[in-house]
């Protein structure tokens, strides 16, 4: 069962959730820049992320489970807006984005496979999505307290799997989120302190798992060998341009 819409915008107006909104936020801005000019979908209760693009996107969008409840967003006032959605069919047409986040989503889907052959459709040929999920082997999937600690849980090469077989081919991942999940201002104050201490120290222990991936249209289910994977995100320009770098 999927959390309610009402619980998630109270944990991310905590200290804690703004703290997370941020590291997660930073994580996004830095691998797609401001996406100036694209289409954004977020999916599940992706609402905290998307706001770090600001005015960049052509369009952004927040389609929240059915679940969740109804959910009031309006970022810039530009006709961006919420939609709830369904896991096994999406109101809109092929291909109308090009970049998709997936935050609170994945943990709680009935059918995996299914949710994200429907995220495949959704996406523009050649575009990219994030899956951000509870990372199983940090201390936020045990944190009943915050929206991670629910649902399931997942490792890296577990979501890369799941984007393997499904006609995705995973370009770039990383770890965030190593402050613990406690809603103490030492902790909350210095997010970013954390985060590069976490990296340094336990590499991939961080408390969420964000795996990147570009759409394939002649890929075959399960078939093909994936990019390299590293630690900390490549960077992808915002524009049609392929290059990737280190960050």
């Amino acid at each position: 069962m999927r959390q309610d819409a009402v619980t998630l915008e109270r944990f991310y107006a905590t200290p804690l959730g703004q703290a997370a909104s941020r590291v997660l936020g930073g994580k996004m801005t830095d691998l797609w820049g401001d996406a100036r000019g694209l289409s954004m979908l977020g999916l599940g209760f992706a609402i905290p992320v998307l706001d770090a693009f600001g005015q960049g996107p052509s369009r952004i969008v927040a389609g929240v489970p059915h679940e969740h409840g109804p959910v009031l967003w309006d970022y810039s006032g530009r006709g961006n807006a919420s939609v709830s959605v369904g896991d096994e069919r999406m109101p809109f047409p092929d291909g109308m984005f090009d970049r998709v986040i997936v935050l609170h989503g994945l943990e709680e889907a009935g059918n995996p496979r299914t949710y994200l052959r429907e995220i495949w459709r959704v996406t523009a040929p050649e575009g990219r999505i994030v899956l951000a999920a509870s990372n199983r082997a940090g201390l936020w999937a045990r944190a009943t307290r915050t929206p991670f600690g629910h649902g399931r849980p997942w490792s890296r090469a577990q979501l890369m799997n799941l984007l393997s077989s499904g006609l995705f081919q995973v370009t770039a991942s990383t770890s965030a989120l190593y402050m613990p999940p406690m809603q103490a201002g030492l902790v909350t104050s210095a997010a970013e302190g954390w985060e590069a201490i976490g990296r340094l120290a336990a590499p991939g222990m961080g408390g969420v798992v964000l795996v990147e991936a570009v759409k394939r249209l002649y890929a075959s289910p399960g078939g093909g060998a994936v990019a390299p994977v590293t630690e900390k995100m490549r960077i992808a320009r915002p524009a049609t341009s392929q290059r990737r770098e280190k960050h």
